[in-house]
Formats: C-alpha cells, structure tokens, sequence
C-alpha cells in the first residue's frame, strides 16, 4: 500500500539532491503539493519538471532567506503540514569551518525553519521530519563535527517533540547511514577514497549501500497516518551498518 498525501503542503528544506530530493519527489508522486528549496538552482529547476510545485534557491545558513522561503512556500501551497528539515553543510573536521557550516546550516537552518513554519504547523496540527545521521548516535574521530552537530539534531528532535504536543504536532528525524547517488559523498570517497568506501561497504551486513529513497520511505511513514503515535524518536535507516 502506497502513501496518500492528496491535499497535503509540505515543505523540505535542503530538496535539490540525494535524500532531501527523494523526499521531495516522494511527497510528491503521493499527491502532496511540496516546495523545495536549496542552494541549487539547477537541482530545484529539475524537481519543478518532476511535479514538485514550488522551488526557491535558498542559502539556508541565511536566516531571513530561510524565513522568507517558509513564507513564501506556505502562501503559495496554502499552508503547511509537514515540515522536513533536511539540510546540512557537511562540516565534517575539527575546524573552524567545519564547526560554522555544521552550526549555520544543519542546526541553525533546522531552528529557524521550524520556528518560521510553527503557526502553520499548529493550524494544520502538523509535523516535523528532521534529518540526522547515525554519526550522530557514536563518537567519530574522521567527522567530529558532523557527528556533533547530528547529535545535536536527535536532541533537539526529542525536545521538539516534548514542546509541541500540547499543539498536536508530531517530531520525529531520521538516521540514514551511508547512502550513495550520483554526485554524492559516497559516491566521489569510492572514486577518491577506495580504501574507506571499501572499509565502509563491508561493515554494512547487506553488502551495498544505501539509495536515497530507502530514507525517504520512512520520512513518509512518519509524516503519515500511520505513524500518528510516534514522536520524539529517531529512526535508523542504515542497512544495519550499526550491527557491526
């Protein structure tokens, strides 16, 4: 049985590639009326051909053009039911770069939306998807800051959920582990890295990576009907990466 959003506006921010694209299209070919936006302008142009009905080049560690996207997005579609927060800026060493662009866009991004979203998700009774990682459930030497920050999201997502369900809105996020699309990270390490793609590939007891749609699946089911008593949780979607 498929998903059926007929009627639904959602929202997902950081929607021009990889899993946020999935999800875009998702919401989508389910009947939702969805805008996306992104740094990507060639990205979003692509997901307008494919039926997602509002796009807006955004940079997401910007907050007035985060607030403007919502706005913009909520009048166009009427409002809003589900907001996914999907962006990150792949800060990934101990720097201060990779520290900024984790913060601004991963956290930051996942704040303002959610609070420029807020009246209209208590309108509609609502929900919120935030995307995480499972780096974010473990220590990492290679990505600090990234893992950091993931954590940060599983957290807030708990929290999220607590304030909120007194207004009805449901808060869940995803973990994805290493998921693979053309012009992915995955995808340029096998390329770049072989020896770590390798290290990687054979720790995932499936024997192949992820695709972007398997995550989008379940943003959809948290988004739906039938995950209408869960909230507060994260839910790893990994392949059972994290067994070994």
């Amino acid at each position: 049985m498929g998903f059926d959003f007929t009627g639904k506006r959602v929202l997902v921010a950081g929607g021009s590639r990889g899993i946020g694209r999935a999800i875009a299209l998702g919401f989508a070919k389910a009947g939702a009326k969805v805008s996306a936006c992104a740094r990507g302008a060639d990205g979003l142009a692509a997901l307008k051909a494919e039926g997602v009905a509002h796009v807006k080049p955004t940079d997401l560690a910007d907050a007035g053009q985060v607030a403007a996207w919502v706005e913009e997005a909520a009048a166009t579609l009427g409002g809003v039911d589900v907001l996914v927060n999907n962006a990150s800026g792949f800060g990934m060493g101990d720097s201060e770069e990779g520290w900024k662009k984790g913060l601004d866009v991963d956290v930051m991004a996942t704040v303002r939306a959610s609070h420029a979203a807020l009246p209209h998700l208590r309108a509609a009774k609502g929900c919120i998807v935030n995307t995480t990682s499972i780096s974010g459930l473990g220590p990492s030497v290679r990505t600090p800051a990234y893992a950091a920050v993931k954590a940060l999201i599983i957290n807030y997502t708990a929290s999220q959920a607590a304030a909120l369900a007194k207004d009805g809105i449901r808060v869940n996020a995803v973990a994805p582990g290493s998921i693979e699309f053309p012009g992915g990270t995955w995808e340029k390490r096998r390329a770049e890295d072989p020896a770590l793609y390798n290290r990687i590939l054979a720790g995932i007891p499936f024997g192949r990576l992820g695709e972007p749609e398997e995550v989008a699946d379940v943003a959809l089911f948290l988004a739906s009907p039938l995950a209408r008593w869960v909230t507060g949780q994260t839910i790893v979607v990994d392949g059972g990466q994290m067994l070994s």
